[in-house]
Protein backbone atom coordinates (compact mmCIF):
# COMPACT_ATOMS: atom_id res chain seq x y z
CA UNK A 1 0.00 0.00 0.00
CA UNK A 2 2.68 2.80 0.89
CA UNK A 3 4.99 0.98 -1.80
CA UNK A 4 2.43 1.85 -4.03
CA UNK A 5 1.99 5.12 -3.39
CA UNK A 6 5.97 6.02 -2.40
CA UNK A 7 6.61 4.34 -6.41
CA UNK A 8 3.80 6.77 -7.44
CA UNK A 9 5.40 9.56 -5.90
CA UNK A 10 8.57 8.78 -7.02
CA UNK A 11 7.65 9.64 -10.33
CA UNK A 12 8.03 13.28 -9.51
CA UNK A 13 10.50 13.46 -6.51
CA UNK A 14 13.21 11.06 -6.77
CA UNK A 15 14.11 11.07 -3.34
CA UNK A 16 10.94 8.38 -2.75
CA UNK A 17 12.52 5.66 -4.59
CA UNK A 18 14.83 5.09 -1.35
CA UNK A 19 11.40 2.85 -0.88
CA UNK A 20 11.86 0.35 -3.29
CA UNK A 21 14.75 -1.14 -1.17
CA UNK A 22 13.83 -4.43 0.51
CA UNK A 23 16.62 -3.71 3.64
CA UNK A 24 14.93 -0.22 4.13
CA UNK A 25 11.41 -1.31 4.07
CA UNK A 26 12.30 -4.27 6.21
CA UNK A 27 13.38 -2.07 9.10
CA UNK A 28 10.46 -0.07 8.44
CA UNK A 29 8.18 -2.89 9.28
CA UNK A 30 9.69 -3.94 12.53
CA UNK A 31 9.70 -0.46 13.35
CA UNK A 32 6.07 -0.20 12.16
CA UNK A 33 4.79 -3.35 13.85
CA UNK A 34 6.74 -2.43 17.18
CA UNK A 35 4.71 0.75 17.20
CA UNK A 36 1.32 -0.94 16.24
CA UNK A 37 1.73 -3.37 19.21
CA UNK A 38 2.80 -0.31 21.50
CA UNK A 39 -0.15 1.14 20.39
CA UNK A 40 -3.17 -1.62 20.38
CA UNK A 41 -1.66 -4.04 23.29
CA UNK A 42 -2.53 -2.06 26.44
CA UNK A 43 -6.21 -1.81 24.91
CA UNK A 44 -6.48 -5.30 23.79
CA UNK A 45 -5.19 -6.82 26.81
CA UNK A 46 -7.81 -4.55 28.91
CA UNK A 47 -10.53 -5.94 26.43
CA UNK A 48 -9.31 -9.24 27.33
CA UNK A 49 -9.52 -8.96 30.70
CA UNK A 50 -13.09 -6.92 30.71
CA UNK A 51 -14.00 -10.14 28.75
CA UNK A 52 -12.54 -12.52 31.12
CA UNK A 53 -10.74 -14.59 28.75
CA UNK A 54 -7.95 -15.58 31.37
CA UNK A 55 -5.51 -18.78 31.61
CA UNK A 56 -6.92 -21.87 32.63
CA UNK A 57 -3.66 -23.78 34.68
CA UNK A 58 -3.14 -27.50 35.39
CA UNK A 59 -3.36 -28.44 38.60
CA UNK A 60 -0.54 -30.92 37.79
CA UNK A 61 2.21 -28.77 36.69
CA UNK A 62 4.73 -26.38 38.58
CA UNK A 63 3.32 -25.17 41.59
CA UNK A 64 4.69 -21.82 41.13
CA UNK A 65 2.27 -21.11 37.73
CA UNK A 66 -1.07 -21.38 40.00
CA UNK A 67 -0.58 -17.82 40.26
CA UNK A 68 -0.90 -17.45 36.31
CA UNK A 69 -4.66 -18.46 36.36
CA UNK A 70 -7.13 -15.69 35.20
CA UNK A 71 -4.35 -13.78 33.13
CA UNK A 72 -5.59 -12.91 30.13
CA UNK A 73 -4.91 -15.18 27.02
CA UNK A 74 -5.16 -15.26 23.33
CA UNK A 75 -2.33 -11.99 23.04
CA UNK A 76 -1.06 -13.78 19.41
CA UNK A 77 -4.40 -11.89 18.01
CA UNK A 78 -2.03 -9.04 18.88
CA UNK A 79 0.85 -10.54 16.79
CA UNK A 80 -1.08 -10.99 13.88
CA UNK A 81 -2.72 -7.75 13.71
CA UNK A 82 0.70 -5.82 13.71
CA UNK A 83 1.66 -8.38 11.26
CA UNK A 84 -1.17 -8.52 8.72
CA UNK A 85 -1.43 -4.10 8.78
CA UNK A 86 2.33 -3.65 8.55
CA UNK A 87 2.54 -6.54 5.64
CA UNK A 88 0.34 -4.36 3.82
CA UNK A 89 1.36 -1.15 4.47
CA UNK A 90 5.46 -2.04 3.80
CA UNK A 91 5.11 -5.42 1.11
CA UNK A 92 4.94 -5.50 -2.37
CA UNK A 93 1.34 -6.76 -2.21
CA UNK A 94 1.69 -7.87 -6.27
CA UNK A 95 4.29 -10.68 -4.61
CA UNK A 96 2.52 -14.46 -4.36
CA UNK A 97 4.73 -15.38 -1.71
CA UNK A 98 4.10 -12.28 0.34
CA UNK A 99 0.43 -13.44 0.03
CA UNK A 100 1.05 -17.18 0.32
CA UNK A 101 2.97 -16.62 3.82
CA UNK A 102 0.37 -14.13 4.96
CA UNK A 103 -2.44 -16.49 4.26
CA UNK A 104 -1.23 -19.36 6.01
CA UNK A 105 -0.28 -17.41 9.22
CA UNK A 106 -3.42 -16.05 9.43
CA UNK A 107 -5.31 -19.16 8.70
CA UNK A 108 -3.18 -21.06 11.24
CA UNK A 109 -4.56 -18.16 13.56
CA UNK A 110 -7.71 -18.96 13.18
CA UNK A 111 -7.41 -22.61 13.90
CA UNK A 112 -5.90 -21.23 17.15
CA UNK A 113 -8.52 -18.54 17.44
CA UNK A 114 -11.20 -20.84 17.19
CA UNK A 115 -9.70 -23.41 19.23
CA UNK A 116 -8.75 -20.92 21.98
CA UNK A 117 -12.08 -19.35 22.34
CA UNK A 118 -13.66 -22.92 23.25
CA UNK A 119 -11.35 -23.36 26.09
CA UNK A 120 -11.57 -20.08 27.70
CA UNK A 121 -14.76 -18.21 26.95
CA UNK A 122 -17.25 -21.53 26.28
CA UNK A 123 -15.37 -23.37 29.12
CA UNK A 124 -14.95 -26.55 26.74
CA UNK A 125 -11.63 -27.60 28.68
CA UNK A 126 -11.07 -29.67 24.56
CA UNK A 127 -11.62 -27.06 22.63
CA UNK A 128 -10.67 -28.32 19.34
CA UNK A 129 -10.88 -32.07 18.99
CA UNK A 130 -7.09 -33.18 17.76
CA UNK A 131 -9.05 -34.64 15.35
CA UNK A 132 -9.85 -31.10 14.07
CA UNK A 133 -7.60 -29.08 14.99
CA UNK A 134 -5.45 -31.76 12.79
CA UNK A 135 -7.89 -31.50 10.05
CA UNK A 136 -7.76 -28.13 9.44
CA UNK A 137 -3.90 -27.52 10.14
CA UNK A 138 -3.83 -29.84 7.06
CA UNK A 139 -5.89 -28.60 5.06
CA UNK A 140 -4.07 -24.83 4.95
CA UNK A 141 -1.01 -27.13 5.15
CA UNK A 142 -1.84 -29.21 1.71
CA UNK A 143 -3.16 -25.92 0.01
CA UNK A 144 0.36 -24.27 0.55
CA UNK A 145 2.21 -27.19 -0.10
CA UNK A 146 0.42 -27.83 -3.21
CA UNK A 147 0.71 -23.92 -4.28
CA UNK A 148 4.69 -23.83 -3.14
CA UNK A 149 5.60 -26.59 -5.19
CA UNK A 150 5.04 -25.23 -8.13
CA UNK A 151 5.41 -21.20 -7.50
CA UNK A 152 8.98 -22.01 -6.24
CA UNK A 153 9.91 -23.64 -9.53
CA UNK A 154 8.34 -20.22 -11.34
CA UNK A 155 10.04 -17.87 -12.89
CA UNK A 156 9.54 -14.01 -13.33
CA UNK A 157 7.95 -14.98 -16.75
CA UNK A 158 5.79 -18.03 -15.54
CA UNK A 159 3.51 -18.66 -12.83
CA UNK A 160 2.20 -21.63 -10.82
CA UNK A 161 -0.68 -21.87 -13.10
CA UNK A 162 1.67 -23.02 -15.80
CA UNK A 163 3.81 -25.46 -13.81
CA UNK A 164 0.81 -26.84 -12.33
CA UNK A 165 -0.89 -27.27 -16.20
CA UNK A 166 2.08 -28.93 -17.43
CA UNK A 167 2.82 -31.17 -14.30
CA UNK A 168 -1.16 -32.43 -14.92
CA UNK A 169 -0.89 -32.92 -18.88
CA UNK A 170 2.33 -35.10 -18.28
CA UNK A 171 0.22 -37.40 -16.25
CA UNK A 172 1.91 -36.12 -13.10
CA UNK A 173 5.10 -36.77 -13.71
CA UNK A 174 6.48 -34.16 -14.67
CA UNK A 175 9.18 -32.73 -11.88
CA UNK A 176 10.48 -29.51 -10.52
CA UNK A 177 13.45 -27.56 -11.40
CA UNK A 178 16.48 -27.72 -9.60
CA UNK A 179 15.60 -25.11 -7.11
CA UNK A 180 13.07 -26.70 -5.60
CA UNK A 181 15.75 -29.48 -4.87
CA UNK A 182 16.25 -30.38 -0.75
CA UNK A 183 19.39 -28.16 0.00
CA UNK A 184 22.38 -29.69 2.54
CA UNK A 185 23.72 -26.98 4.47
CA UNK A 186 27.72 -26.70 4.84
CA UNK A 187 27.59 -28.86 1.36
CA UNK A 188 28.04 -26.36 -1.96
CA UNK A 189 27.06 -28.54 -4.80
CA UNK A 190 24.93 -31.10 -1.92
CA UNK A 191 21.04 -31.60 -2.71
CA UNK A 192 18.43 -34.11 -3.45
CA UNK A 193 15.74 -33.44 -6.10
CA UNK A 194 12.41 -34.25 -3.94
CA UNK A 195 10.06 -33.91 -7.11
CA UNK A 196 6.29 -32.92 -7.09
CA UNK A 197 5.42 -35.20 -4.59
CA UNK A 198 8.50 -35.28 -1.98
CA UNK A 199 8.12 -31.12 -2.17
CA UNK A 200 4.51 -30.67 -1.05
CA UNK A 201 4.87 -33.68 1.47
CA UNK A 202 8.30 -31.99 3.04
CA UNK A 203 6.35 -28.59 2.70
CA UNK A 204 3.45 -30.08 4.64
CA UNK A 205 5.22 -31.67 7.08
CA UNK A 206 7.65 -28.57 7.64
CA UNK A 207 4.45 -26.11 8.10
CA UNK A 208 2.13 -27.99 10.60
CA UNK A 209 5.53 -29.53 12.38
CA UNK A 210 6.73 -26.13 13.14
CA UNK A 211 3.35 -24.82 14.12
CA UNK A 212 2.67 -27.28 16.30
CA UNK A 213 6.54 -27.35 17.79
CA UNK A 214 5.88 -23.75 18.43
CA UNK A 215 2.90 -24.44 20.53
CA UNK A 216 4.47 -26.78 22.60
CA UNK A 217 6.78 -24.56 23.79
CA UNK A 218 4.46 -21.78 24.30
CA UNK A 219 4.67 -22.19 28.27
CA UNK A 220 6.63 -19.94 30.14
CA UNK A 221 6.65 -16.43 29.83
CA UNK A 222 8.65 -15.51 26.64
CA UNK A 223 10.08 -18.46 26.03
CA UNK A 224 8.13 -18.93 22.54
CA UNK A 225 8.18 -15.76 21.34
CA UNK A 226 12.23 -14.45 21.31
CA UNK A 227 13.40 -17.66 19.65
CA UNK A 228 10.71 -17.09 17.03
CA UNK A 229 11.93 -13.73 16.78
CA UNK A 230 15.50 -14.07 16.42
CA UNK A 231 14.88 -17.50 13.66
CA UNK A 232 12.48 -14.83 11.41
CA UNK A 233 15.06 -12.42 11.66
CA UNK A 234 17.64 -15.24 10.15
CA UNK A 235 15.14 -16.41 8.09
CA UNK A 236 14.83 -12.52 6.46
CA UNK A 237 18.23 -13.06 5.63
CA UNK A 238 18.43 -15.97 3.97
CA UNK A 239 14.85 -14.29 2.02
CA UNK A 240 17.10 -11.73 1.20
CA UNK A 241 20.37 -13.51 -0.49
CA UNK A 242 17.81 -16.15 -1.99
CA UNK A 243 15.32 -13.18 -3.72
CA UNK A 244 19.13 -11.17 -5.11
CA UNK A 245 20.33 -13.08 -8.34
CA UNK A 246 24.31 -12.00 -7.65
CA UNK A 247 24.06 -12.57 -3.99
CA UNK A 248 22.24 -16.15 -4.62
CA UNK A 249 25.14 -17.19 -7.38
CA UNK A 250 27.96 -16.03 -5.01
CA UNK A 251 26.94 -17.65 -2.32
CA UNK A 252 25.65 -20.48 -4.16
CA UNK A 253 22.18 -20.54 -3.05
CA UNK A 254 19.68 -20.99 -6.06
CA UNK A 255 17.69 -17.84 -6.62
CA UNK A 256 14.10 -17.62 -5.90
CA UNK A 257 12.36 -14.51 -7.64
CA UNK A 258 10.70 -12.77 -5.57
CA UNK A 259 11.69 -14.53 -2.03
CA UNK A 260 13.22 -11.15 -1.43
CA UNK A 261 10.31 -9.53 -0.45
CA UNK A 262 9.62 -12.43 2.44
CA UNK A 263 12.32 -9.64 4.55
CA UNK A 264 9.64 -8.02 5.00
CA UNK A 265 7.01 -9.93 6.54
CA UNK A 266 9.85 -11.16 8.98
CA UNK A 267 10.59 -7.67 9.62
CA UNK A 268 7.16 -7.33 10.74
CA UNK A 269 7.47 -10.77 12.69
CA UNK A 270 10.34 -9.53 14.66
CA UNK A 271 8.31 -5.88 15.13
CA UNK A 272 5.26 -7.82 16.10
CA UNK A 273 7.38 -10.23 18.70
CA UNK A 274 9.50 -8.03 20.42
CA UNK A 275 5.54 -5.44 20.65
CA UNK A 276 4.74 -8.68 22.02
CA UNK A 277 6.92 -9.63 24.72
CA UNK A 278 7.24 -6.28 26.28
CA UNK A 279 3.92 -7.35 27.61
CA UNK A 280 4.27 -11.27 27.83
CA UNK A 281 7.98 -11.04 29.93
CA UNK A 282 7.91 -12.15 33.08
CA UNK A 283 5.17 -11.87 35.37
CA UNK A 284 3.44 -12.16 31.92
CA UNK A 285 0.35 -9.18 31.35
CA UNK A 286 -0.68 -11.62 28.30
CA UNK A 287 -0.55 -15.20 27.16
CA UNK A 288 -0.22 -15.54 23.54
CA UNK A 289 -2.23 -18.54 23.33
CA UNK A 290 -2.68 -21.11 20.10
CA UNK A 291 -3.66 -18.44 18.33
CA UNK A 292 -0.26 -16.79 18.31
CA UNK A 293 1.83 -19.63 18.26
CA UNK A 294 0.21 -21.94 15.87
CA UNK A 295 0.65 -18.78 13.54
CA UNK A 296 3.71 -17.98 14.05
CA UNK A 297 5.11 -21.50 13.55
CA UNK A 298 3.54 -21.91 10.39
CA UNK A 299 4.83 -18.74 9.00
CA UNK A 300 8.60 -19.77 9.98
CA UNK A 301 7.62 -23.29 8.30
CA UNK A 302 6.14 -21.43 5.18
CA UNK A 303 8.82 -19.03 4.48
CA UNK A 304 11.97 -21.52 5.19
CA UNK A 305 10.08 -23.55 2.67
CA UNK A 306 10.07 -20.58 -0.31
CA UNK A 307 13.85 -19.87 0.57
CA UNK A 308 14.54 -23.71 0.61
CA UNK A 309 15.94 -23.89 4.36
CA UNK A 310 14.37 -26.08 5.58
CA UNK A 311 17.16 -27.90 7.57
CA UNK A 312 18.46 -24.75 8.35
CA UNK A 313 15.06 -24.59 10.13
CA UNK A 314 15.23 -27.82 12.04
CA UNK A 315 18.86 -26.52 13.04
CA UNK A 316 18.29 -22.83 14.20
CA UNK A 317 14.77 -24.20 16.22
CA UNK A 318 16.40 -26.31 17.76
CA UNK A 319 14.33 -25.53 20.82
CA UNK A 320 11.44 -26.08 19.40
CA UNK A 321 12.44 -29.19 18.57
CA UNK A 322 13.77 -30.86 21.76
CA UNK A 323 10.47 -29.54 23.44
CA UNK A 324 8.53 -31.42 20.30
CA UNK A 325 10.66 -34.65 21.13
CA UNK A 326 10.09 -34.53 24.72
CA UNK A 327 6.39 -34.49 24.71
CA UNK A 328 6.66 -37.32 21.90
CA UNK A 329 9.23 -39.53 24.22
CA UNK A 330 7.27 -38.88 27.31
CA UNK A 331 4.01 -39.99 25.92
CA UNK A 332 5.43 -43.35 23.89
CA UNK A 333 7.17 -44.37 27.06
CA UNK A 334 4.33 -43.88 29.27
CA UNK A 335 1.98 -46.26 26.80
CA UNK A 336 4.58 -48.73 26.58
CA UNK A 337 6.60 -49.18 30.01
CA UNK A 338 4.10 -47.20 32.00
CA UNK A 339 6.96 -44.83 33.26
CA UNK A 340 8.17 -41.37 32.72
CA UNK A 341 11.33 -40.05 31.13
CA UNK A 342 10.86 -36.50 31.99
CA UNK A 343 9.32 -35.20 35.36
CA UNK A 344 6.69 -33.19 32.90
CA UNK A 345 6.83 -32.98 29.29
CA UNK A 346 7.40 -30.40 27.60
CA UNK A 347 10.71 -30.29 28.47
CA UNK A 348 10.63 -26.83 30.05
CA UNK A 349 8.62 -27.87 32.67
CA UNK A 350 10.95 -30.80 33.52
CA UNK A 351 13.88 -28.37 34.44
CA UNK A 352 11.24 -26.41 36.05
CA UNK A 353 10.14 -29.39 38.45
CA UNK A 354 14.13 -29.67 38.68
CA UNK A 355 14.58 -26.41 40.36
CA UNK A 356 15.54 -23.95 37.71
CA UNK A 357 13.65 -20.60 38.10
CA UNK A 358 11.15 -19.93 35.32
CA UNK A 359 13.60 -17.20 34.28
CA UNK A 360 16.14 -19.36 34.35
CA UNK A 361 14.33 -21.84 31.78
CA UNK A 362 13.58 -18.97 29.47
CA UNK A 363 17.09 -16.94 29.19
CA UNK A 364 19.03 -20.28 28.20
CA UNK A 365 16.52 -21.75 26.27
CA UNK A 366 17.14 -17.97 24.32
CA UNK A 367 20.99 -18.47 24.19
CA UNK A 368 20.97 -21.78 23.37
CA UNK A 369 18.07 -20.69 20.27
CA UNK A 370 21.00 -17.75 20.19
CA UNK A 371 23.67 -19.88 19.27
CA UNK A 372 21.58 -22.32 16.91
CA UNK A 373 20.74 -19.25 14.83
CA UNK A 374 24.26 -18.00 14.29
CA UNK A 375 25.38 -21.55 13.77
CA UNK A 376 22.53 -21.38 10.80
CA UNK A 377 23.60 -18.02 9.40
CA UNK A 378 27.07 -19.45 8.92
CA UNK A 379 25.43 -21.90 6.23
CA UNK A 380 25.35 -18.96 4.53
CA UNK A 381 29.55 -18.66 3.75
CA UNK A 382 30.60 -21.92 5.23
CA UNK A 383 29.94 -24.16 1.89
Amino acid sequence: MLLWLTETLAREVRTFNVFSYITLRAVLAMITALVISFLVGPRMIAWLARMRIGQAVRNDGPQTHLTKAGTPTMGGALILVSIAITTLLWADLDNRFVWVVLLVTLGFGAVGWVDDWRKVVERNPKGLSAREKYFWQSVIGVVAAVYLAFSVSATDNSSFLDHFLAWVQSGFSAGLSPKADLIVPFFKTVSYPLGVWGFMALSYFVIVGTSNAVNLTDGLDGLAIMPTVMIGAALGIFAYVSGNAIFARYLGFPHIPGAGELAVICGAIGGAGLGFLWFNAYPADVFMGDVGALALGAALGAIAIIVRQEIVLFIMGGVFVVETLSVMIQVASYKTTGRRVFRMAPLHHHYELKGWKENQVVVRFWIITMLLVLFGLSTLKLR
